[in-house]
């Protein structure tokens, strides 16, 4: 079986601890690594893709996992498909109200991800619970930890 690369980052970012401290986690951003890029959805920018030497700029301490995938285009491309729609601000305000968040036309980063799997036919989650994934939960499915 083969794998896809997830990118796990924090920055220094007040907005970056409080996605830490409301999920118990090192970790407020996951994204998808596809080759010399990766695919997320980060605050004021939406889903967007950018460089991989990019999102290690960004990156105040950051992590490489790779997870077992069949098919990891068939994921990158589920992703890809939703570049250019608007984050999901109403999933940060889901973390402390615990509550679902997940809406259909924005995204969260974690919500991307599993999204992304889920679409490509290789769900990582029960489908009761793909309304409320945060990184940590990601974080948690992973094997394999890359130091970078």
């Amino acid at each position: 079986m083969t794998s896809i690369r997830l990118l796990f980052s924090t920055t220094s970012n007040p907005f970056s601890a409080l996605i830490r401290a409301a999920t118990w986690s090192r970790w407020s951003h996951v994204s998808m690594i596809g080759g010399d890029f990766v695919i997320e959805a980060a605050a004021l920018h939406g889903v967007r893709r950018v460089s991989l030497m990019e999102a290690f700029s960004r990156a105040e301490d950051r992590e490489i996992v790779a997870l077992p995938c069949a098919d990891p285009a068939a994921v990158i491309a589920a992703a890809s498909s939703q570049i250019g729609k608007p984050y999901d601000y109403t999933a940060v305000l889901g973390l402390g109200l615990h509550r679902d968040w997940q809406e259909d036309d924005s995204w969260f980063c974690s919500e991307l991800v599993a999204w992304g799997f889920n679409t490509a036919g290789q769900p990582l989650f029960r489908s009761d619970c793909m309304r409320r994934i945060t990184p940590q939960h990601l974080w948690m499915l992973a094997p394999i930890v890359t130091n970078m």
